[in-house]
């Protein structure tokens, strides 16, 4: 027989007794009810008892958040450029003033993307600008040689194509080299500043949107001013491109920060000359209406 100090003898509560005997008829409901109630009200909803109401994925997710693990998309499918393709319009905006407006001191990548680069303002930029060329090539020769009775004006819609591939060869090819430089060099150099592909894509993409105002004005048939129009355009693009690259430049070897900053310079000056040169300007035709005899006309003698 257990004694009556036994410490684990199940022992009633006063205040219970007292309730239930000034409440006889309270209802008393049972824990061990309630989780039998749950259950059953689940199994009858379609519910089964083993699995808990969260989704799995879900928590997944939240885990891989919440651990700094959340896995990328693979560069060769759809989901992974479609988030260079998620900005802002006032990014956008920024960014094109930015690059329009170089300012001493600040770096283009480190103001305006925030390590968020996109392709969306660079697509539309070099796609704007190539059309800009041709349409502004076709309307100043037009506009020029309108007045000769030698010239027949005929659309060269092929340029479209050259332009197209100038700007989306500059646009894409030259980061692709200066970016597999970069990388070659921080490899050999560890201090360096380093960008991604994607980074360098944006800044030149974003520095080319000055020469889309730069050849609107080339339409006007003064040499002097095409000329000014191109040489701004080329200064303030190049401006941003040098101040953008300095810092990943700076500490390496004098010769090959010289070779690097030159060869930003030269390329850019190559797109622009060659742009002018080649979409406004036309020897082949100058020389045609200067050299095409002009025609007399003859008067009839009148005969006596």
């Amino acid at each position: 027989m257990a004694s009556n100090n036994d410490p684990f003898q199940f022992q009633e509560f006063e205040e219970a007794e007292n309730l239930l005997e000034t409440n006889r008829d309270a209802v008393t409901v049972s824990i061990e009810e309630e989780d039998q109630k749950s259950k059953s009200q689940r199994s009858a909803g379609g519910f089964s008892p083993d699995f808990t109401d969260e989704d799995p994925l879900r928590t997944d997710d939240k885990a891989e958040l919440l651990g700094g693990q959340k896995k990328s998309a693979p560069f060769w499918t759809f989901e992974y450029y479609q988030t260079f393709f998620d900005v802002e319009t006032h990014h956008v905006k920024e960014r094109i003033i930015g690059s329009m407006l170089p300012w001493p001191g600040k770096n283009f990548i480190q103001v305006y993307l925030r390590k968020n680069p996109d392709l969306y303002g660079p697509f539309w930029i070099c796609t704007t600008l190539v059309f800009a060329i041709a349409i502004s090539g076709n309307l100043s020769r037009f506009l020029q040689y309108s007045g000769s009775s030698n010239y027949k004006y005929t659309p060269e819609f092929g340029k479209v194509t050259i332009a197209a591939t100038v700007i989306f060869s500059y646009a894409w090819l030259v980061p692709l080299g200066l970016w597999g430089f970069l990388l070659w060099r921080n490899n050999k150099i560890l201090n360096l500043v380093s960008y991604s592909f994607m980074e360098i894509v944006c800044v030149y993409g974003y520095s080319l949107s000055i020469y889309i105002p730069a050849v609107v004005l080339c339409i006007i048939s003064y040499e002097w001013l095409r000329w000014c129009s191109i040489v701004v355009a080329l200064c303030l693009s190049g401006s941003v491109l040098v101040m953008t690259f300095w810092p990943a430049l700076r500490d390496d070897h004098p010769r090959v920060v010289m070779a690097v900053v030159s060869a930003i310079v030269l390329l850019n000056v190559l797109l622009a000359v060659g742009c002018k040169t080649y979409f406004f300007s036309s020897p082949e035709i100058d020389s045609q209406v200067k050299s095409s005899p002009k025609t007399e006309v003859v008067k009839p003698t009148s005969s006596t």
